[in-house]
């Protein structure tokens, strides 16, 4: 399998320390929390909420399941960001791969982050990430080849999907998929200022 982005060097390494059945095992054994409905997911408010606590957002996960799950009202600029989040991994869930998902979900997630005019666009200006003191501690690729990269993701994403993947092989080429974007990171940055985030720039 031939792929033009996605790293495939440690594939076979980390397949010797993999346990095949146990991964699988493990896998088919995972189930919905009982605060589940069919209008409210338990596990997708935990991955919205400390997923917007890494970037910063001062929220509770006990605050935003009353929210989410018992419509308890609180401040809009509280919930909206982890609302939009969660909207988003809904929407993901059960969408086509495309560049039209890829596009859709980034307008959802940057409702109330960016203008409309950069939702949903790749971004053309230099992204990278600063420590709290200042140091910068990663560029991602320039702005003038995110459109070549994400091309090479797309194909590439392409390629795996019509391929027999063994379920370890879907977790490797998951994290790697995972890797390659946050390090082209297509998306606008949420203000033009030193700091990316992962959400503001999918």
């Amino acid at each position: 399998m031939k792929l033009q982005i996605i790293p495939t060097e440690l594939l076979s390494s980390y397949k010797a320390a993999i346990d095949e059945s146990a991964l699988s095992a493990a896998f088919n054994a995972l189930v919905d929390a009982d605060l589940s409905t069919d209008g409210f997911s338990f596990y997708t408010s935990v991955a919205s909420v400390y997923s917007s606590k890494i970037e910063g957002a001062d929220i509770e996960l006990d605050s935003y399941i009353k929210h989410k799950r018992f419509g308890i009202q609180f401040q809009p600029d509280y919930t909206r960001k982890i609302d939009d989040l969660y909207a988003t991994y809904q929407f993901v869930k059960d969408a086509p791969f495309d560049r039209h998902t890829f596009a859709e979900a980034h307008k959802l997630l940057t409702r109330h982050i960016l203008p409309v005019k950069s939702q949903g666009k790749f971004r053309n200006q230099n992204m990278f990430v600063t420590t709290p003191d200042g140091r910068i501690e990663y560029v991602a690729a320039s702005p003038f080849i995110v459109p070549t990269e994400m091309e090479k993701l797309y194909a590439d994403i392409t390629t795996l999907q019509d391929a027999p993947l063994t379920i370890s092989e879907v977790f490797f080429f998951a994290s790697m998929i995972h890797l390659v974007f946050v390090k082209v990171h297509p998306g606008q940055m949420e203000t033009g200022g030193v700091r990316g985030s992962w959400r503001s720039g999918f």
